[in-house]
């Protein structure tokens, strides 16, 4: 019977539940935390902007007093020198000047060492070859008493005071490096010296007080900056005056002032050099970093990227007068950009605008936080609601479930409900009812479905057991295949060595001892006087003595040979037992002299190598004995060296090459190499060469390679091959793990 249609529902309650409630929930709240973080992120914008540029201002002022207390140092400092050396000028400095210095061994003048105290006093340095006449010694004493009196009361804002005169004298006073006038070398000069050349009159024509770059101190190894003036006298340059700045006080000064947190600082020059950067390492370097150099520098962290510092020194360029904020849209920043009076530095302040986005995103935060929970209100309604119209209908539905899975098809569901619950329940009960009638059927088709398994299953035990008695015909196959391969490769020398001791018989000269025989029998009677007197007889004892050692040459050779054939007959004995080893899937290992087993290998095949003219490289590292199984690494060895000789047959006499390396790799493995100069291996045939049955010969039966890889297999190891392709060769690596005999 056809079972009625499913009553159509009215009304739908998920969706008019959903609608109701949660849509207008979703779009109050996602409408008033939208305008609220506009409208706040424009107001803190333009107020953060404002304080950021304030900021900027107020920094640059408080940095550059100390710029500008150097100048004014500076113009005291060049008075007072300028006055102590024309008060000089109607004394005598001998007497002075040689009880305070003296001059060294290395030939330098510097301050008397049992007298000088660098913590106390200023420190003095005279560089060899220049000659200390007593204009100079009045100039060294002047800035001495200069240094002296003035170099204390800076010590509190500058690291050092010093005066330096054209000639290469320096005068300083540098309590935190009491003995750098001593360490300087006697012949150093700092006339090329940024802090030397910025004061003279072609490089410094207005003749006023400029600040250098950063540089690195020649003795004390530290980096900073230094403040120079140069003092003029009489129409020339007479003295330059210093003051040095350590760059560590720079950078804690710029680095610990944070405007925000997010927000860093940074001095850059006009020319582009880096004074300071919170990712700017100068320890272990020799020169600054400048920002418009194209090469990349180590003195940058992982941190900060060259081409961001290049766009933010392009940017501060672009600065209209009277402005101070920039914006850098492609890496989402604003740069604030102050210049520093005295040494035309510029002080730069980088903030990204994450932060002042944050700021508005924790007002809008307040907003959606009581959205959210007004919807948690709402959520709570309507769990109510769905808990009466929806949770307890499916309660009910749920345990109909159980009954049906339980076999009990007969389940009481209200459908009286014109809705899609009321529909599903209609839905149910046909469900049911059809799942019953089903049920019975699928019985009824199980009992025979269980026959045919039994059927089947019988079917496939006599497949498998044929397919096992296949197995083994097919290894006994590979296993004859195997021993024929390796007992041919022997025979072939074995062959080789019996048609060479043929040969050898055959060169014997025994028809010359038949002649001989009946020389001597013809002069029986008179044998002495015939050895001794007759031309003929003169020369019987030097063929005997030349026929003996020729016979001795030959049965040398023909044991040889015997042996050569005997040595390789108990080979071909030892392929069978490895063979039949190897059917029982058993090693026999044993210790072995690695470089002596190559040997034998090339020995069994050196009548066809020689034949074929190949010339043979040995590269035999001196290794302790191992542990392998002999029998089958020498089959694998004279496999490998049989296919080299013929791989080298298309190429001309005098370029065929064979190499064995034998060496210990760092993976703890033996390594054995076979390379030749024959055809070589195309790359499509490298991952075929050891299939069973493939071959490139004519005459070949593609069984060597694979037996020999199967072997190494078998061993613990593995073998490969590697080929630049056809023409340029091809090497075999055998590798086996290195197992040293105890």
């Amino acid at each position: 019977m056809k079972p009625a249609p499913f009553p159509c529902a009215r009304a739908s309650l998920a969706r008019s539940t959903l609608l109701k409630m949660g849509g207008r929930i979703a779009v109050v709240i996602a409408l008033t935390t939208i305008f609220s973080y506009l409208h706040i992120l424009r107001s803190i914008r333009a107020e953060t902007l404002a304080h950021l540029e304030q900021h900027v201002l107020e920094r640059s002022e408080r940095e550059q007093a100390l710029f500008l207390l150097g100048e004014d140092n500076h113009a005291f400092l060049k008075k007072a020198l300028e006055a102590r050396i024309k008060a000089w000028r109607q004394e005598d400095p001998n007497p002075r000047f040689d009880s305070l210095f003296t001059r060294l061994p290395d030939g330098s003048i510097r301050s008397r060492p049992e007298s000088f105290d660098g913590t106390l006093m200023p420190g003095v340095f005279i560089p060899r070859g220049v000659a200390a006449d007593t204009d100079l010694r009045r100039r060294v004493l002047a800035a001495y008493d200069v240094a002296a009196e003035y170099g204390p009361a800076f010590h509190s804002r500058f690291s050092d005071t010093y005066i330096m005169f054209m000639e290469g004298v320096m005068v300083g006073y540098a309590p935190e490096m009491p003995t750098v006038n001593q360490k300087i070398a006697p012949d150093y000069r700092f006339s090329t010296a940024e802090y030397f050349a910025i004061a003279l009159p072609e490089n410094n024509p207005r003749r006023q007080t400029l600040w250098t770059g950063i540089y690195q101190g020649t003795i004390s190894k530290s980096w900073m900056a230094s403040v120079i003036s140069p003092l003029d006298m009489d129409g020339r340059h007479i003295a330059t005056i210093g003051h040095d700045v350590t760059l560590t006080e720079l950078l804690e000064r710029t680095h610990n002032t944070h405007y925000l947190p997010g927000t860093y600082n940074m001095l850059i020059r006009d020319d582009g050099q880096l004074i300071a950067h919170p990712q700017l390492k100068v320890e272990g370097t020799s020169s600054g970093y400048n920002i418009l150099s194209a090469e990349p520098s180590a003195q940058l962290d992982s941190g900060a990227r060259p081409e961001h510092l290049r766009r933010i020194f392009e940017r501060m360029k672009e600065l209209e007068p009277g402005q101070v904020v920039l914006e850098l849209p492609e890496y989402d920043e604003y740069i604030a950009v102050a210049r520093l009076k005295g040494p035309g530095w510029n002080y730069v302040t980088v903030m990204p605008r994450s932060l002042v986005s944050a700021t508005a995103l924790g007002a809008a935060r307040y907003v959606l936080l009581f959205g959210m929970a007004s919807l948690l209100l709402e959520l709570a309604i309507m769990y109510w609601v769905l808990r009466q119209q929806i949770s307890r209908p499916l309660l009910a539905f749920t345990q109909a479930t159980d009954r049906v899975a339980t076999g009990d098809f007969q389940v009481g569901l209200d459908t009286s409900r014109d809705d899609e619950l009321g529909r599903l329940a209609s839905a149910f009960r046909l469900m049911a009812g059809e799942v019953q009638r089903r049920e019975v059927t699928l019985k009824q088709v199980n009992e025979g479905l269980e026959l045919r398994v039994e059927e089947r299953t019988r079917e496939l035990k006599e497949t498998h057991r044929k397919l096992v008695e296949t197995a083994r015909e097919a290894g006994r196959a590979e296993i004859a295949t195997s021993v024929l391969h390796n007992v041919g490769n022997v025979l072939n020398t074995v062959h080789t060595s019996t048609l060479l001791a043929q040969e050898r018989l055959g060169a014997l000269k025994l028809e010359h001892m038949g002649r001989l025989v009946a020389m001597l029998e013809e002069h029986r009677g008179d044998l002495a006087t015939f050895l001794t007197q007759d031309e003929r007889g003169q020369h019987v004892l030097p063929f005997l003595k030349e026929l003996g050692q020729h016979l001795q040459d030959q049965r040398q050779e023909l044991r040889s040979l015997l042996a050569d054939a005997s040595r390789y007959t108990d080979h071909i004995d030892s392929i069978i037992k490895l063979q039949q080893r190897y059917a029982k899937a058993t090693l026999m290992q044993e210790p072995v002299d690695l470089a002596e087993l190559v040997k034998d290998a090339l020995r069994i095949n050196a009548v066809a190598l020689g034949r074929h003219a190949v010339s043979v490289e040995q590269h035999l590292s001196a290794l302790p004995p191992v542990m392998t199984d002999k029998h089958r690494l020498l089959s694998i060895l004279v496999n490998l060296i049989s296919n080299a000789k013929y791989a080298m047959d298309a190429k001309p006499k005098g370029e065929r090459c064979l190499m064995m390396r034998l060496e210990h790799s760092e993976a703890d493995h033996i390594r054995l190499e076979v390379r030749d100069s024959g055809v070589g291996i195309s790359p499509e045939l490298l991952t075929r060469i050891f299939q069973y049955g493939f071959t490139t010969r004519e005459q070949g039966h593609g069984f060597g390679l694979h037996s020999s890889a199967l072997a190494a297999q078998e061993m613990g190891g593995s073998l490969t091959a590697h080929s630049e392709g056809p023409g340029r060769g091809a090497t075999f690596i055998l590798e086996l793990p290195f197992q040293p005999a105890a």
